[in-house]
């Protein structure tokens, strides 16, 4: 037996963005499954607007250093001071840009792809420029060809000093960029020897980028002679090397399993990677093509897979704003909570990314996740505070005075904040106008969590506000939200 059409639409909803927005029942009951995947695609397909938050005098310094250096001039202290600043605040302005998009945009699948792609190609630098040149990189290529982002993201200023290929040089080849492209970008461990990295960072040497992050290949820094790499020989530049690499059927099993488990299921199906992953591959990595396969697809829809994914932080704090429309006065509270929570935008513990599943979950995670909804209703205050984090103090924690700045930092960044929330729940409460007051908490359980184990009636009576209807609804949906169950999609 399937599952009820409505549990089918907010499972597509779920994975191929972040959950339904105000939506009345009913719609999500009647409406064609088919017809809501062509709306999902169709709505993604333009080119996302460039998201720019850089501070202008930033980026005027970063035009003028290529001419700085050549006279061999210094940065002063006040503009590497500005630079430290405003890359701070820019970079936070950039989370809550992008977090608004994945909340209000039409363009859900490209957004939540977006997300999962942001994970793949872990990157960290505190330079604003470069950071949102990789965002738009990534949000431009998210539903293209794999062999398109996998070359944009290789070439960004970004990644290329994350990974420190601007050192790769002829008789000093440095080896990171080229491990990282085979072990996490493409192949993954254990695909590739140690000789096949060393002479792809040979391929790689002259790349780099100038301040300002565009690409520059610096000829007379790249090794011309002959490599070796993954079979085939010949005279390898780095856009050699993505070939062979994209060519080699295991990059499209490697990036085909990462997908299913973020989009379908942790547990692995091989028969069903086997098969899009041979599909991925036919199709010359059409990144599109494979979401199609994969909602489209009967097994997508097993009871198996539906409410069977940990939500990652991101997606708990999109989901909830978009189930229950809000406008949040203080938006920074949400950065405080991606931290505490364990993922926080353009901040990956490391090059490998969040590993996800499991790991967002211990019991002070848990424990705050369960309170976020409660925080919202009775705008509560935050009082936690998360671990310190030298990259997103600026490099605080080596200066002068280290504890009154981290105090200050504490204060301005850490515990204290009320979730300012101005809840919309007219809106809200109209999604279930048309629903008889005996069938209220079962459609509003139906709607809001996506387990089949659902929550007793007798245990969440105790908690619902009873004194009007409207009040029902709104009591009932926070303490849905508030239980374990929420948890999963």
């Amino acid at each position: 037996m399937g599952i009820p059409n409505q549990l089918k639409n907010q499972h597509l909803l779920w994975r191929a963005g972040f959950g339904p927005d105000t939506v009345p029942v009913e719609e999500l009951s009647s409406d064609s499954n088919k017809k809501l995947i062509k709306a999902i695609f169709k709505a993604s397909e333009k080119v996302p607007a460039y998201i720019d938050v850089a501070d202008p005098a930033i980026k005027e310094i970063y035009q003028g250093m290529e001419e700085m250096y050549r006279q061999k001039r210094q940065l002063t202290e006040e503009q590497r001071k500005l630079i430290r600043d405003r890359s701070r605040d820019g970079i936070r302005a950039l989370n809550l840009t992008w977090l608004n998009q994945m909340v209000h945009s039409e363009q859900q699948l490209r957004e939540k792809a977006s997300l999962f792609w942001h994970g793949h190609f872990a990157c960290r630098t505190v330079n604003i420029v470069h950071q949102q040149q990789l965002l738009d990189v990534i949000r431009r290529n998210a539903l293209g060809k794999f062999s398109d982002l996998l070359r944009e993201v290789s070439k960004s200023g970004a990644m290329l000093n994350f990974l420190n290929n601007n050192q790769n040089r002829k008789d000093h080849p440095n080896e990171n960029f080229a491990r990282e492209v085979m072990e996490l970008f493409t192949m993954g461990r254990g695909n590739y020897t140690e000789d096949d990295i060393k002479e792809a960072a040979r391929a790689f040497t002259g790349w780099g980028s100038n301040a300002s992050g565009n690409f520059i290949f610096r000829k007379n820094q790249h090794d011309t002679g002959k490599k070796k790499v993954l079979g085939k020989t010949g005279n390898f530049n780095g856009d050699d090397i993505l070939d062979i690499l994209i060519n080699h059927p295991q990059t499209a099993q490697y990036i085909t399993r990462k997908v299913y488990r973020y989009f379908v299921n942790e547990t692995e199906n091989e028969g069903q990677i086997k098969w899009l992953a041979d599909r991925f591959y036919k199709s010359g990595y059409d990144i599109s093509a494979l979401f199609q396969d994969i909602f489209t697809s009967d097994w997508f829809y097993d009871q198996r897979n539906v409410g069977s994914i940990i939500k990652s932080p991101v997606l708990l704090i999109a989901g909830i704003r978009r189930a229950i429309p809000m406008e949040i006065s203080n938006e920074e509270v949400q950065i405080t909570l991606q931290r505490l929570l364990g993922q926080q935008l353009f901040y990956p513990p490391n090059v490998a990314g969040w590993p996800g599943g499991k790991n967002w979950i211990d019991s002070s995670s848990l424990m705050l996740r369960l309170r976020i909804p409660q925080m919202i209703y009775a705008e509560d205050t935050l009082t936690l505070k998360p671990k310190d984090d030298d990259d997103q103090m600026m490099g605080m924690k080596d200066q002068g005075d280290r504890k009154q700045k981290m105090k200050a930092f504490a204060q301005k960044r850490g515990g204290g904040q009320v979730i300012a929330a101005t809840v919309n729940w007219d809106a809200y409460t109209k999604l279930f106008e048309k629903v008889s007051r005996e069938k209220l908490l079962p459609a509003i359980s139906s709607s809001v969590l996506q387990t089949s184990n659902s929550v007793t009636v007798s245990t969440l009576d105790k908690y619902i506000d009873n004194s009007s209807r409207e009040n029902y609804i709104r009591s009932a949906t926070i303490q849905l939200m508030s239980t374990p169950e929420y948890q999963l999609c």
